[in-house]
């Protein structure tokens, strides 16, 4: 029991003591876990309850079911609390060890009037929940509760349960003795699997008839400090400014525990355990116990002193109670950022270097500097500015990426005769602007002192390129203009020479000496080698300094245009039919090489001699440029004639050309185009030659006709050709072929010896009659034959074939054996008349006439049956 305010708008002040029985002094403990029917109150672990807001009023009581554990003693104790206005009741209390409590079925609720007699009976207490802890050691199983009904006295009562956790999955955690009503847990609960169950438990008779309504049964399972708080990450990085105020946010770390978040077992606190480096101060960062965040407590971070702080952070349940509490640690990487809080420094307070003249691109000399922030970041990078000495803008200065220099470089010619030295103001700055309260540095300006050196500069054409007006077709030998150069070295005495670097027509020469300009050549505008009027010549002019130095200079030519060409007509050839047409004329265009005004409008005239050009043809003009050339008479005989016509152009004074025009005289069809005998005859051929061309064409033709005939006549007389040879001896038609080798080696496995001569014939010609060969050879000795003599006489040819002949029909052994057939057998039976029957003599009234007809290959058959009486 404990002392209570009845005033809630004050923080609560309740707290909860065990007392052994054999022991007058409350035994330590913690409290494992709580269920309050107000979310509004809790327990800490070591047993004070605490509202987590003001309350102004309590309407009903609050019930907690407390759970705890002894420090020095192994039992859990678990009491029920009511807390009411104006004091605490205490209203349970057991031991885990101890007697479980019994859970009877509500009784039946009966409704009593005055006329029945029926009495209302008051209301049974609401079954509380059962509490199991997890992890629990056993033994098991445990018991939890009797069930029991009050009807088990007077009939036979089987108990059962069921839900989630008895008869459904995870079946088999809780079991009830059917017969006593014991319920008992089987096995260690773990809460962050399954915080709770809801089961039934049911009472029938022995034939299964329900005796009670079924109750239900809550069962939670109470957590226990079982859970170390994790870390989501192991090492978390932030980042803060260099120079940032208190309080300045840094980073956030998270922990979470596995054990309920309603209880201490879930509340995680978060505390610093250490700070390295411990620079300015141990305690630079501290961290919010409940959200994790890290902010700065004190001034004085500087990156260039420290870069990062590596922080660890413990994290503990039980609200960071470090006695019963579980705990873990994380590493915090805090990286300082950069500002620009150091402005840069050159290293010396005056630069110096040297430069020759007329040079670019050429580095005079490095400026070094120096800054104390991060490199290679907008905060070091340095930027360098002229603020004075060089109006001109001869010079800039570049920044090295890698080394933060500056590269002061040339950027225009600087010449030694008008500055001989610069004296620069140089100033440097960062990319990014100075931090808030930071001053420059006097040493962020220095003074560059640059010395010019001469060196000798080639001579310069005042006028460069030099325009002249000249016009064209000037004499060789006149004097053009001097094209002379300076020499820039003031200072030295050089002399200057010329010479003639470019001249595509060789025109022009030079003067070495003084640069005059001569002819040698005439100039002629219309030359290939001058470009819109203007002729481009290239001299080059040197010293006699060491090393030598020479410029060059390009002299151009304006030709002034003279007329010096006489006009051309074009086309030079030409066509027109034989009697005048309206559309039958040739179009002439004059061109002229020179330029206005020496040009058109040209004038067309024909010549008056000879008189046959003036009374055949007319000329008229269109344009200034064009005329148009027809017949004059209405006929003229198709032939080639050759015009001539003066053409005058426009020029002061005029320049004529008499051009002569071949032209075509032709008849023309209808559409006014020239036919192909009168092309012919307009190319100048006379009839004598056209008929002369005919004839060797028909000579031609009839000499390859007679070439045909003759050769019609030479076939059908080969074919009417008699043979030099008996027609039944020609043998043309039976030509075999030999050149097949065969489908492989057993086609090619005959036996040579058989193609050897014997020695003597007589063992088979005496063979008896109806031997004949097989189609396999026989297994006997092979024949023999006789030895032909080398020589025989010509009068033995004859028998010797013949016997060998009869030897190789009637010796089984000859090859080849698969392929030899008897064709001496034609069977028996035969419905068919004996051949002989038929005879050819038996009548002499038979014409073979007709066999004369039938070509030389039956001549000699017609011969021996036809001509009648001649046989």
């Amino acid at each position: 029991p404990a002392r209570c305010v009845t005033d809630l708008r004050t923080p609560l002040q309740v707290n909860l003591t065990v007392l052994l029985s054999n022991s007058i002094t409350p035994s330590p403990f913690y409290v494992l876990g709580f269920v309050s029917s107000d979310p509004n109150f809790s327990v800490r672990p070591d047993g004070s309850v605490y509202a987590k807001q003001e309350l102004a009023n309590l309407s009903e009581p609050v019930q907690f079911m407390v759970t705890a554990r002894g420090l020095h003693d192994p039992h859990i104790w678990e009491t029920t609390v009511k807390l009411a206005l104006g004091g605490i009741e205490e209203m349970l209390s057991r031991v885990w060890d101890s007697q479980p409590r019994v859970i009877k079925f509500p009784r039946k609720h009966q409704r009593s009037s005055s006329a029945n007699g029926l009495k209302r009976q008051k209301r049974d207490w609401v079954i509380p929940p059962i509490n199991v802890p997890e992890n629990s050691r056993g033994p098991f199983p445990h018991m939890l509760v009797r069930i029991r009904s009050d009807q088990d006295k007077a009939v036979g009562i089987r108990y059962s349960i069921t839900g989630a956790g008895a008869d459904q999955p995870p079946s088999g955690i809780y079991n009830i003795d059917p017969i006593s009503g014991n319920m008992f847990v089987t096995q260690p609960l773990d809460r962050e699997e399954r915080a709770s169950f809801h089961l039934r438990a049911h009472a029938v008779d022995m034939n299964g008839n329900q005796v009670e309504n079924p109750i239900d049964l809550y069962i939670y399972v109470i957590d226990m400090n079982d859970n170390r708080p994790e870390f989501q990450n192991q090492v978390y990085n932030g980042s803060v400014a260099e120079g940032s105020k208190p309080g300045s946010s840094v980073m956030q770390v998270t922990a979470t525990d596995s054990d309920d978040s309603t209880t201490a077992n879930g509340m995680v606190r978060y505390r610093i355990l250490s700070q390295t480096p411990n620079t300015p101060i141990p305690n630079m960062f501290t961290i919010n116990s409940e959200t994790g965040d890290i902010v700065t407590v004190a001034a004085g971070l500087d990156r260039e002193k420290v870069s990062q702080y590596t922080i660890i952070v413990q994290a503990t349940d039980m609200e960071g109670n470090l006695n019963f509490g579980l705990s873990n640690t994380a590493t915090a990487l805090i990286s300082i950022t950069d500002i620009n809080d150091n402005p840069p420094e050159l290293t010396v307070r005056t630069f110096s270097g040297e430069v020759p003249e007329n040079k670019v691109n050429v580095v005079v000399t490095n400026l070094t500097v120096m800054d104390r922030d991060q490199p290679h970041s907008p905060n070091w990078n340095a930027v360098y500015r002229i603020v004075s000495g060089d109006p001109s803008g001869h010079f800039t200065i570049r920044t090295n990426p890698i080394t933060n220099e500056g590269m002061l470089t040339v950027v225009k010619p600087v010449d030694f005769e008008m500055n001989r030295a610069f004296m620069l103001t140089v100033v440097v700055s960062n990319q990014a602007h100075l931090a808030s309260g930071i001053q420059s540095s006097l040493q962020s300006t220095a003074g560059v002192t640059i010395s010019i050196q001469d060196v000798n500069e080639p001579p310069i054409f005042p006028v460069n390129p030099k325009m002249i007006r000249f016009e064209e077709g000037v004499p060789a030998g006149t004097t053009l203009t001097v094209f002379a150069a300076q020499d820039p070295d003031h200072f030295i005495h050089q002399i200057v020479r010329y010479s003639k670097l470019s001249d595509p027509a060789n025109w022009l020469k030079i003067n070495k000496t003084n640069g005059q300009i001569t002819t040698m050549a005439l100039l002629d505008r219309e030359s290939m080698y001058v470009k819109n009027n203007v002729y481009e010549a290239t001299f080059l002019a040197y010293d006699n300094g060491s090393p030598q130095a020479s410029g060059t200079g390009t002299l151009q030519i304006y030709l002034i245009d003279v007329n010096d060409n006489a006009p051309v007509l074009i086309p030079r050839e030409a066509q027109v039919c034989e009697r005048a047409r309206p559309n039958s004329m040739v179009n002439i265009t004059a061109s002229d090489a020179d330029a206005d005004p020496n040009v058109g409008p040209f004038v067309f005239e024909l010549p008056s001699f000879p008189a046959s050009v003036r009374r055949n043809w007319t000329i008229s003009r269109l344009s200034g440029d064009y005329a148009q050339l027809r017949l004059r008479i209405p006929y003229l005989e198709a032939s080639v004639y050759e015009i001539p016509i003066i053409v005058s152009d426009s020029g002061n004074p005029p320049l004529s050309n008499r051009s002569v025009i071949r032209v075509k005289v032709c008849p023309c069809d209808s559409n006014g185009d020239c036919s192909a005998t009168g092309a012919v005859a307009a190319a100048g051929l006379g009839t004598g030659a056209i008929i002369a061309i005919l004839i060797c064409i028909i000579i031609l033709l009839s000499m390859v006709l007679l070439f045909v005939v003759w050769m019609k006549r030479r076939e059908k007389e080969r074919q009417a050709k008699p043979l030099l040879i008996d027609p039944e001896d020609d043998v043309r038609d039976n030509i075999l072929k030999y050149d097949e080798e065969g489908g492989g080696e057993e086609d090619q496995d005959y036996d040579l010896s058989q193609l050897q001569q014997p020695e003597s014939l007589d063992h088979i010609i005496n063979k008896p009659a109806g031997v004949r060969r097989v189609d396999e050879r026989p297994v006997i000795a092979e024949s023999q034959y006789p030895v032909r003599p080398s020589l025989p006489h010509p009068g033995d040819i004859g028998d010797f074939i013949n016997d060998g002949l009869r030897a190789a029909d009637n010796d089984p052994t000859a090859p080849p054996y698969d392929s030899l057939l008897v064709f001496d057998y034609e069977g028996s039976g035969s419905t068919a008349g004996s051949v002989s029957s038929l005879n050819s003599t038996s009548s002499g009234d038979q014409d073979y006439d007709y066999l004369n007809d039938w070509g030389p290959r039956f001549k000699k058959l017609a011969d021996l049956y036809g001509g009648g009486d001649d046989d």
